[in-house]
C-alpha cells in the first residue's frame, strides 16, 4: 500500500515525523509537507507565483506553499504512481467544528478526496500535546482496517484524538461536526515603531457540543472520526431561491412595502 503524508505544520514538525515513523511500518510512504507552518491556511492553492519542491535529509518533500499545494503538486506531477490514501497530519491542536473551515490539515486531505483518492485528517485535541504517539497508533489502526475493509464511495474523515496515553482511550465514535460561540476578541497592540497590529483570537468554546459532535467525544476521551464532503449547496434552501428568483420583482416591491 502507498500512502501520502502531509501537513500544515511543516515538514519539521514533531506529530508528522511520529506518524510517518508509524505508518511506514506498513505502507510505504511519500512525505510532501510545507517548508513552514501554515496552520489557518485552508483549501487556498498559490497560483501567483512558481513553487519550489526539496528535499530534506530524512527524505521528506517540503514546498514553499500551502498545504494544498503541497497535496497537489505531490499527486499532479511529484510521485509517479497514485498512492492509495493521503493522511494529513498529526496536527498540533484540534479541527473540529468550524475549525475545518480554516484547516490546512484538513484542507490538504480535502485535496486528496478532491483528487478521487481516499483521505484522512488527523489532529490532536489540544495544542502543545504530548502523547501524538496515540493518535500514531489510531492512525495505524484506521489504516489497517482500511485494508480489511475498504471504503464503498469517496471518503473524507476528519479524526480528533484525546491528548491522552493510547491505554486510557474510551473508544472510537462517529461523530457530526458540532459548533463554537464566536471567536474571542482581536488583540491588539502597538509596536515600538507606534502602528498598531491585531492578532486573531482564539476560537470560542462550543456552542453546539452535545452528544453526538466530535467536541463531545473529545472530551470524553473518544476518538472522534467525521465524514465530512465539499458540496457547499444548501439543497434545502434551492426551491425558495428558485421561487424568490421567479417572483415578479412588482410583486416583490408590494410584498416589501405589506411589511414596513
Amino acid at each position: 500500500m502507498k500512502i501520502l503524508l502531509s501537513n500544515d505544520d511543516g515538514y519539521f514538525a514533531p506529530g508528522l515525523n511520529i506518524l510517518a515513523e508509524h505508518i511506514a511500518k506498513i505502507a510505504d510512504i511519500t512525505v510532501v509537507a510545507p517548508e513552514r507552518n501554515r496552520s489557518g491556511a485552508s483549501n487556498s492553492l498559490t497560483l501567483d507565483r512558481p513553487l519550489s519542491v526539496k528535499k530534506a535529509a530524512n527524505g521528506f518533500f517540503y514546498v514553499n506553499g500551502t498545504p494544498t499545494d503541497c497535496v497537489h503538486i505531490a499527486l499532479t506531477g511529484l510521485m509517479d504512481t497514485m498512492p492509495d490514501m493521503v493522511i494529513s497530519g498529526i496536527n498540533d491542536g484540534a479541527n473540529m467544528g468550524d475549525d475545518t473551515i480554516y484547516s490546512g490539515t484538513v484542507a490538504a486531505a480535502m485535496e486528496g478526496y478532491l483528487l478521487g483518492i481516499p483521505s484522512i485528517a488527523i489532529s490532536m485535541s489540544q495544542h502543545n500535546s504530548t502523547y501524538f504517539e496515540t493518535a500514531a497508533r489510531v492512525a495505524v489502526e484506521l489504516v489497517k482496517h482500511y485494508q480489511k475493509v475498504g471504503f464503498k464511495s469517496a471518503t473524507l474523515l476528519n479524526v480528533n484524538v484525546p491528548d491522552i496515553p493510547y491505554n486510557e482511550l474510551q473508544g472510537r465514535v462517529v461523530t457530526r461536526l458540532g459548533k463554537r460561540h464566536k471567536a474571542e476578541s482581536v488583540i491588539k497592540l502597538q509596536t515600538p515603531r507606534n502602528e498598531t497590529v491585531y492578532w486573531v483570537g482564539a476560537a470560542g468554546q462550543p456552542n453546539d457540543g452535545g452528544e453526538g459532535t466530535d467536541f463531545y467525544a473529545v472530551a470524553n476521551n473518544q476518538v472522534s472520526l467525521s465524514p465530512i464532503h465539499v458540496d457547499l449547496t444548501k439543497h434545502s434552501q434551492l426551491a425558495e431561491i428558485k421561487d424568490w428568483l421567479d417572483l415578479d420583482i412588482g410583486d416583490a416591491e408590494k410584498n416589501n412595502a405589506g411589511k414596513n
